[in-house]
Formats: C-alpha cells, sequence, structure tokens
C-alpha cells in the first residue's frame, strides 16, 4: 500500500478498548514501538480490530510534535516517542525533522524552522515525537 501518510507503522492489535461511541486501539510493531489509536467503534467492527489482528497505523507528519526535555507524563497525548534526531531539512519556511527511536523506528515531522531553531534541533539531540491517538488511522490489508 502507498499512501502520503509518512509515519507508517505495520503491526499486530495487542488491544481494543470497546466505547460506546469510539475504540481505543493499542497496536505494537515487530520493533516493540507501541501506538495507541482511537477510532469509531463502528471502524473498529468493520476492520475486525481485536487483539492478535495485523494491522497497520498511519500519521501525517503535520499531526507530530516535536519536543526536547519532556517526560512522557507531561502531555496529553497518548504516543510519547522518546528518540534522538536522525535528520533535518529545512525548507522555505518548515522543517522536516526525523526522530529515531531506540527500538530503531523513525518518526517524522513537519515544524516551523522557528521551532527547529528554538528547540535546537540537530542531529543527535534528544527529541520526543509526540500525536495525538486521535491522529492516528488504522487500516488492515
Amino acid at each position: 500500500m502507498r499512501t502520503s501518510a509518512r509515519n507508517h507503522f505495520v503491526g499486530e492489535v495487542v488491544e481494543v478498548k470497546q466505547g460506546a461511541v469510539n475504540d481505543e486501539v493499542t497496536l505494537r510493531t515487530k520493533e516493540g514501538l507501541v501506538v495507541v489509536a482511537i477510532i469509531t467503534h463502528g471502524s473498529a467492527v468493520t476492520l475486525g480490530l481485536a487483539a492478535g489482528k495485523q494491522a497497520f497505523a498511519l500519521v501525517k507528519a503535520s499531526s507530530v510534535l516535536v519536543m526536547v526535555d519532556m517526560k512522557s507524563e507531561q502531555v496529553s497525548a497518548r504516543n510519547c516517542i522518546a528518540g534522538t534526531v536522525s535528520a533535518v531539512t529545512k525548507g522555505a519556511v518548515n522543517a522536516e525533522v526525523t526522530v529515531k527511536a531506540s527500538d530503531g523506528a523513525q518518526i517524522v515531522a513537519i515544524i516551523t524552522n522557528d521551532s527547529v531553531d528554538r528547540l535546537g534541533l540537530v542531529n543527535g539531540k534528544a527529541a520526543t515525537a509526540i500525536f495525538k491517538a486521535s491522529s492516528v488511522i488504522v487500516g488492515v490489508d
């Protein structure tokens, strides 16, 4: 499958918490990265999501925030992936920043050049990629 989403995580559903309107889906990649998604209950049923099912998660780079010197308990976002900056590509206004987690997963964010400079984002700097569970799209093959 090809998509425009820069962040594509393939794995297995480890848990589905059902709600009246939304379900919380937890996916674990083979490398061990955990991604939490909030999707409608109807979508979870249509996709047949249950523990053990193979699935993938997509996150647009524009939905990813980057923070430095933070602890996951300081933010309400469910997905906080700590790592180091492995690439920064500046454009006229925005930059593409790649954060590589210790398990090898890479998360790409699009943030402003001002933010790159203010946070001192350079290759090798510790950083955390953050995205809300509601920003995750879940799919199955």
